[in-house]
Order: structure tokens, then C-alpha cells, then sequence
């Protein structure tokens, strides 16, 4: 799985792209904005701070593990914790000694219980049999901007495969319900931007794959490729939203899009 250089696509750190986001538009900004206008305006200004969940830190460490291999796991994450020497056991996550120990590691921390989580989810992942050729060739955390639609944009995707296109990589409760799980978060619309973006940045529209494991035993995983019906009308979506979001900016209107009184007539 060693990076390979593709022309229009670039790796830099998170925070760097996260910096950037000020400046350019993002899936996950725009999936804000067809919520609710108000609710991207007052991330974008830094009105409401983003979330950093424990869920969220296992997700990016499972990432690094499966996509970009043991050698990067191991120089961005520290695992485990100190022990206690009266009892032989570690100390708890919530003690003074397991707070000092972890933030003299200078990176981010999982308990062994978070680790073995993580490989679980790896081996998961990398046991089924279309995973290989999806991550045989490509490059992990790809970055690209292109102008869409009059807008900056960027994208970074969990892999880039020259031949299968992109590859995002979710984690799941249940894979019995990935699928529904999937319409309800918005995934289609968010690889759809993806794809878009990546289409000005490559001159071609790239297929689209998209990979989920579960969190729990057996450690099932999936693989679906994105159907062009599906593609296409989450496209029209989104530039649907994105025409409306330069009406709002033009404007300087946030609606919520609760302003007018609606009619309840469910049981």
C-alpha cells in the first residue's frame, strides 16, 4: 500500500486541510447547509466549535492502521498506558499518572482495549476477498481542490485507486443495517461531491467504492460499488444546495428553514 503520485493529488497533514477548510467548501460543510443554512454559516464562522468524540479518535486511528500500514500506525499513535507498581495493573484513564503519561507521549493515545479494537477492525477489513485489489495500488488520505460550480472545493478521500476510483472506508454497529445506515448519514451524497471534485482535478469521472466493517464481533465487512443512478442524483443534489448556498452568501441570509409554520397531519 505504499503512496503513489497521481497528478492533481497531494497528501498533507489533517490540520493543514482542516485549516484550509476556512477557505474552501467540503462535503461535510455542505451536507451542514442543506440541514440547515444557519448551522453551516455558524460553523463556518467558528460560532460552534466541532465535536471531538472518542469515537471519532478510533475512527482516525483505525484509518491510519488499515490504510497506511503498521510502520505509520506506530509513529503517530501510542498505545497502552502506565502501571500501577502497587498493584501491576494500569492505571485508569481517568487517574492523574495515566493523564501525565499520555500527554508526555506527544501524539494521541489508545488504551490496550482501543488498540485491539482497531487490528480487529484491520483484519476485518483486509480478510475480505475484494479488499486487495481496491487497496493494491493507490494512495491513502488523497487531497484535491478544484473550482466547482463557481465555488472552491476540497476533498480528502480514505484511498485513491487509479482503476477502482475512489474508496471510503466507514465503521459500523451492524453491517445488517449498513445500507440503511448509509441513506440516513448521507454517504452517497458525500462520495458524490467527492467524485465531482475529483472529475475536474482528473479530467474523468472516477467509479466509487465505498467499504464498511463492524465495531463488534465477527468484524464483518462489506464492500458496494456506488451505482451511477445513485451518483448522479446525489450530484444534482448537491449542486442544487451549492446554487442555493451562493444565494445565501450573496444575500447574507442563514435561514433555518423552520421560518414558516408547517402543517402536522401524521399519526
Amino acid at each position: 500500500m505504499s503512496p503513489v503520485a497521481f497528478s492533481g493529488i497531494m497528501q498533507e497533514p489533517f490540520a493543514a486541510y482542516r485549516e484550509k477548510s476556512r477557505e474552501y467548501l467540503t462535503s461535510h460543510q455542505l451536507a451542514d447547509f442543506r440541514k440547515c443554512p444557519a448551522l453551516y454559516f455558524k460553523k463556518k464562522q467558528g460560532l460552534i466549535p466541532d465535536e471531538d468524540r472518542p469515537a471519532f479518535l478510533l475512527g482516525r486511528a483505525a484509518h491510519t492502521l488499515i490504510l497506511e500500514g503498521r510502520e505509520k500506525f506506530d509513529s503517530e499513535w501510542a498505545v497502552g498506558g502506565p502501571i500501577n507498581p502497587k498493584t501491576g495493573a494500569p492505571f485508569g484513564t481517568a487517574t492523574k499518572a495515566y493523564a501525565e503519561w499520555a500527554s508526555a507521549q506527544g501524539k494521541p493515545v489508545l488504551t490496550d482495549d482501543q488498540h485491539a479494537l482497531v487490528v480487529n477492525l484491520s483484519t476485518g477489513v483486509h480478510s475480505h476477498p475484494k479488499t486487495h485489489d481496491l487497496f493494491k495500488e493507490g494512495i491513502a488520505e488523497g487531497v484535491a481542490r478544484a473550482d466547482y460550480l463557481g465555488l472552491p472545493c476540497q476533498i480528502r478521500m480514505d484511498w485513491f485507486n487509479p482503476f477502482a476510483g475512489i474508496v471510503d472506508l466507514k465503521t459500523c454497529d451492524d453491517l445488517t443495517w449498513f445500507e440503511a445506515d448509509a441513506k440516513r448519514f448521507g454517504y452517497s451524497y458525500q462520495l458524490a461531491f467527492y467524485r465531482s471534485v475529483l472529475a475536474k482535478v482528473l479530467g474523468r469521472v472516477p467509479p466509487v467504492h465505498l467499504i464498511a466493517v463492524e465495531k463488534k464481533e465477527p468484524y464483518r465487512c462489506g464492500v458496494w460499488a456506488l451505482s451511477e443512478q445513485t451518483l448522479n442524483y446525489s450530484q444534482r443534489e448537491n449542486e442544487a444546495a451549492m446554487e442555493r448556498l451562493k444565494q445565501c452568501a450573496e444575500r447574507n441570509t442563514w435561514p433555518t428553514g423552520y421560518e414558516e409554520c408547517r402543517v402536522f397531519d401524521s399519526i
